[in-house]
């Protein structure tokens, strides 16, 4: 059997698991196993399921994983989410829009605690929607403004997906970090602008919530400002090469921590409570990541990436050409898959080819997660959607399609900024410590 042929085959048998309600970790673990095992031996499959997943979870750089799980759980448990919106609320809320622009900032400042682009737009609907709503908002654009806002968490630093891609292609997890830090406030900016378009064309969407005064909104400030200045801390020792990424894991961890005992916000039971969680969560991603390994290494023995460049030199296509297939395949596969898994599977196939054609991994890395992060906004089928949905409940489905149209709008031209501008991803790596 060929390449294409097996390659097809075993993208199928994934996809096929996945729809009948196989975990995405199992599907590639057993689909890679199963190709490894008959296209060389079972010897062979045999002695990479013993071996690899214990060399891949062994990696001193994953450790950094489990930290930052900790820091995102410890910061929501302590109500973290309600205190940035109301920050947020008390400085723009009064202008038209201003509801929506406050949860995409207080988004954007969650997803930096978090690392969790579901989590950030479960936990932000249940605390901004309803505030919306209260003040007239449109129910379809308070439920899009807050899906949208939830891509942040897998771009801003500290990001897992980040880490994981680092791990996954041997680049600079810290690179990554500090890469994601103007991609990121770009994001946010245009989800602004998008904001104001909307509401200047049709003033209804948004109305203007009251004024807060300065007393109000320093006292809301001094409220969340120490784990703004942890956030600040994590960046600037990253940026300044004071500690590395894992470094930066602890930091932020034992920083969470003491913000929640100063918030008196965790009790024996909650703290329990957070390591249990961290604990699932953290083996659910090395599960992921030991799935997507095997199907990685399976993919490499029968040459896929080696007939993928192939057929690129054979077809003249040109760099920015390859770029954008790479974006229609994940718009595509963010239909079935959430970002993570996207990620692991694809990244082995598309790196090698992506880095002989000459762009830089960093900025590739970062470009990925942007697309990923489209990926997960874009109907019919984009997970926050669905996401948002479910917590939301009396929120039509055709009502988020609309609403999220113009952040999809500018989560493009965010892209396309960066594929003509590669310096908005690298010029701050460049000059870190």
């Amino acid at each position: 059997m060929g390449v294409w042929e097996s390659a097809g085959l075993a993208f199928a048998g994934v996809f096929a698991l996945m729809m009948a309600g196989m975990p995405i970790a199992f599907a590639m673990l057993l689909i890679g196993l199963g190709g490894i095992w008959v296209s060389v031996s079972a010897q062979t499959a045999m002695g990479m399921i013993g071996q690899l997943p214990v060399n891949a979870t062994m990696s001193y750089e994953l450790s950094v994983v489990p930290m930052f799980i900790l820091m995102g759980v410890l910061v929501t448990h302590a109500r973290m989410s309600r205190d940035l919106y109301r920050l947020c609320h008390g400085f723009v809320g009064h202008r038209r829009g201003g509801l929506a622009a406050a949860t995409i900032l207080a988004c954007g400042g969650f997803s930096a605690l978090s690392g969790s682009s579901i989590a950030t737009a479960a936990t932000m609907a249940k605390v901004a929607v309803p505030e919306m709503r209260s003040y007239g908002y449109d129910r379809g654009f308070a439920a899009s403004a807050v899906a949208a806002g939830g891509t942040l968490g897998i771009l801003i630093p500290p990001s897992v997906i980040l880490v994981l891609y680092g791990i996954a292609t041997g680049t600079d997890i810290g690179a990554l970090f500090i890469a994601g830090v103007v991609p990121g406030i770009l994001a946010i900016a245009l989800y602004l602008a998008a904001i104001h378009v909307m509401t200047y064309i049709d003033p209804k969407l948004a109305p203007a919530a009251p004024r807060v005064g300065w007393r109000e909104r320093l006292g809301r400030l001094r409220h969340v400002g120490p784990i703004l200045g942890l956030f600040v801390l994590i960046i600037g020792g990253l940026y300044q090469g004071v500690f590395t990424p894992t470094e930066a894991g602890g930091v932020g961890a034992t920083g969470a921590l003491a913000f929640a005992l100063w918030r008196r916000s965790l009790s024996l039971q909650s703290f329990r409570d957070s390591l249990v969680e961290t604990v699932i969560t953290t083996a659910s991603l090395f599960l992921v990541l030991i799935g997507a390994l095997v199907f990685s290494n399976f993919m490499n023995l029968i040459g896929l990436p080696r007939a993928l460049s192939e057929l690129i030199q054979a077809l003249g296509l040109s760099p920015m050409a390859v770029i954008l297939i790479i974006l229609l395949v994940y718009l595509v596969l963010g239909m079935f898959m959430e970002s993570l898994s996207m990620i692991l599977l694809t990244i082995p196939i598309f790196f090698p080819i992506v880095t002989e054609l000459g762009f830089d991994p960093v900025w590739f890395g970062i470009f990925a997660v942007m697309v990923t992060e489209l990926s997960l906004i874009t109907p019919p089928v984009g997970l926050n959607l669905f996401v948002i949905k479910s917590v939301i409940g009396d929120v039509p489905v055709g009502a988020i399609y609309r609403g999220i149209l113009p952040f999809v709008v500018a989560d493009l031209l965010r892209i396309l900024l960066i594929i003509a501008f590669p310096a908005l991803v690298l010029f701050l790596p460049a000059t870190a410590g």
